[in-house]
């Protein structure tokens, strides 16, 4: 996890190649440009630079200028390198262009580096994804795998976060990945004002499907809509599949099927992730005991909960407390 300089913002640079998407660079720009402090300070500068700055094309009908080149980066905390046409090339895959090459040896030792969707392929042939755990676009996986077998590819998620490398699925996993870092740099809380902000779901788990077959329910209310609002309503208590099954009116093999279908999770899996959240926010924000955020949200017990926490964050609840509280 980040623990960011109180007294120095930091510094997010995005390398951009020609042919880029615009939109993914939008969402750097847009996500960290928002993230302020509880005095409406800049939590980050955000630049962008190329290889060899200039008029770059894009896979819309209009250029960018950009008008600094690599040696921004020698100033990075954190570099994400978004998707670019080429990346859809055949022929250009598994090979670094040299100015890219150049570009990315700038980027100072310990600096966290990310990837947009098939910005991938520039992290695995630069050897940044070697022996880490990483995705890309649903489409372009197996692709990934078989160029660079070192690589622990994982297609069934959004976004990984492996040792300060991280990597996101499709462009709008994007967001996720912004979303997941400037959590993990300043809490909850500023993640979740970027996103009321930017009108974007606060958190989705990286562990989601990045490809669900029904992503959007049909015309009318969501089967699964009943028993998700009686899930947040009763986070406290023991909840059962029956439960959740008996609020959505239906059998348990149909929910479960139904919120696979909507999520991407398991209903169980589902609730486990709005615990922890829960937990997460109740840690940043009041002085309430462990065992008593562990009860108000849904885990019984202290144990359970440091288990959980260190399960999936690595770090028990006192830590990620006092890493938040620091941040203030």
């Amino acid at each position: 996890m980040t623990v960011p300089n109180e007294n120095r913002v930091h510094r997010v640079v995005t390398l951009v190649r020609p042919g880029l998407l615009p939109m993914e660079l939008g969402i750097v720009h847009r996500l960290f440009g928002t993230a302020v402090d509880t005095g409406g300070r800049p939590l980050y500068s955000v630049v962008t630079c190329a290889p060899e700055p200039g008029e770059l094309t894009t896979d819309a009908d209009f250029t960018v200028n950009i008008t600094q080149g690599p040696r921004a980066l020698e100033q990075a905390d954190t570099v994400l390198v978004p998707a670019a046409q080429e990346d859809y090339e055949p022929q250009e895959r598994g090979r670094l262009a040299e100015p890219v090459r150049r570009a990315l040896a700038r980027i100072p030792p310990g600096a966290r580096v990310a990837s947009i969707c098939t910005g991938s392929f520039v992290l695995a042939a630069a050897g940044l994804l070697t022996g880490r755990r990483a995705t890309t676009h649903w489409k372009s996986c197996d692709e990934l795998r078989t160029l660079y077998p070192e690589v622990d590819v994982d297609p069934d998620v959004l976004y990984t976060d492996d040792r300060g490398v991280l990597t996101s699925a499709g462009v709008a996993a994007g967001i996720d990945l912004c979303l997941h870092m400037i959590r993990s740099d300043h809490g909850a809380e500023v993640a979740n004002t970027v996103a009321r902000r930017t009108v974007v779901p606060p958190h989705r788990e990286g562990g989601q499907a990045q490809y669900i077959e029904r992503p959007v329910p049909e015309p009318g209310a969501s089967p699964t809509a009943a028993a998700r609002a009686y899930a947040l309503r009763h986070l406290g208590e023991p909840l059962t599949l029956e439960d959740l099954a008996r609020e959505a009116a239906t059998s348990v093999r149909t929910l479960s099927r139904r919120f696979l279908q909507e999520t991407g999770a398991t209903p169980m899996r589902w609730l486990a992730e709005q615990r922890l959240q829960h937990a997460r926010r109740l840690l940043e924000l009041t002085d309430d005991p462990v065992d008593r955020i562990a009860a108000e949200a849904g885990f019984g017990t202290g144990t359970a909960m440091r288990q959980h926490f260190r399960g999936v964050l690595g770090v028990s609840p006192r830590a990620y407390r006092d890493t938040f509280r620091g941040t203030r």
